[in-house]
């Protein structure tokens, strides 16, 4: 299995530059079977890393332009009456996808930000009072402009807790910069890339997280990070948000090769699972993060030979 991510690394490497790091906890994401919430300016290469994501996998991709005027039923579906038929047939919206982008997330209404959660927790779109199963594997990529707030509907917690990860793209180094500039200047390198895996792949990947090892002392220290939120701010992270890191740190050592979690795993997966969890007033992401960052320096971190396993 450690192959199958080397090979979607390296063909995205291909297309993205400089954001291995971020490459690493979109694949963690996905093998752990969650979903991402992508926050940055404009720019940064959002939309590209989801293409050369789903195009590495041979997935079928789907992508909603968020806007206010956007209905639930432009994203899930809707059932019209069909003429020559006679009855009523229901037309897929882009969510029936195995990748969906949902593109600047936040413009969209309330109301419409919802008929996402259906799909994201449990795989599934219920119109009309029929529930219709999405394809498997089914990953969600939602993306953020921070930048340009006016008009724009801030997602509700109960949301935001329904995404494993909140990550940022973050910019490039000049010599980065520089190699872009060489790699794209007489080229498109997405529009070549070509699957090195397949759906059924994935899904094997998928079904072996959920196997990876966590030693009892390391399931002890996410307890006790997670209960240090709930001491340190307003409102801590739930236990959803347990689980999750619980998820992150075996996609993590999955990624890396290993079928046993490590103590890295759990403090690489912190910040980008828990911070966007803290219901702490006044506190923007950066903030939240150091509040992870903190309670990372002051928790201790147990030693054992993790890869053990306790009979």
């Amino acid at each position: 299995m450690e192959g199958v991510f080397d090979k979607i690394r390296k063909n995205i490497s291909r297309v993205m530059i400089g954001k291995e790091e971020v490459t690493e906890l979109l694949l963690a994401a996905l093998a752990a079977g969650g979903h991402v919430l992508l926050e940055d300016v404009p720019g940064t290469g959002k939309t590209v890393l989801a293409k050369a994501l789903a195009k590495s996998m041979d997935f079928r991709f789907g992508r909603v332009q968020f806007t206010p005027d956007l209905l639930p039923s432009d994203v899930t579906g809707l059932s019209y009456y069909h003429q020559e038929k006679g009855v009523f047939v229901f037309r897929e919206g882009p969510v029936f996808a195995n990748l969906l982008l949902a593109d600047e997330i936040n413009r969209a209404t309330p109301r419409t930000q919802a008929s996402l959660l259906e799909c994201m927790a449990e795989g599934q779109v219920t119109v009309d009072g029929q529930t219709r199963k999405l394809e498997e594997p089914f990953f969600v990529i939602a993306t953020e402009n921070p930048v340009e707030t006016l008009g724009c509907f801030p997602l509700p917690e109960a949301q935001l807790d329904r995404f494993l990860m909140k990550l940022s793209m973050g910019g490039l180094s000049a010599a980065e910069e520089r190699t872009l500039i060489d790699r794209y200047i007489d080229a498109e390198p997405l529009q070549t890339l070509q699957p090195v895996c397949t759906r059924e792949e994935v899904q094997c990947l998928q079904a072996e997280c959920r196997k990876v090892f966590v030693h009892e002392d390391l399931r002890d220290y996410i307890v006790r990070l997670v209960q240090e939120t709930r001491k340190s701010t307003s409102a801590g992270v739930s236990p959803r948000g347990t689980l999750a890191l619980l998820r992150a740190s075996q996609g993590l050592a999955l990624v890396a090769g290993r079928d046993y979690v490590v103590p890295e795993d759990i403090k690489k997966a912190a910040v980008p699972v828990l911070a966007h969890r803290l219901l702490a007033e006044d506190a923007d992401d950066a903030q939240k993060a150091s509040v992870i960052k903190r309670l990372l320096e002051a928790v201790a971190v147990p030693t054992e030979d993790w890869g053990r396993r306790l009979d």
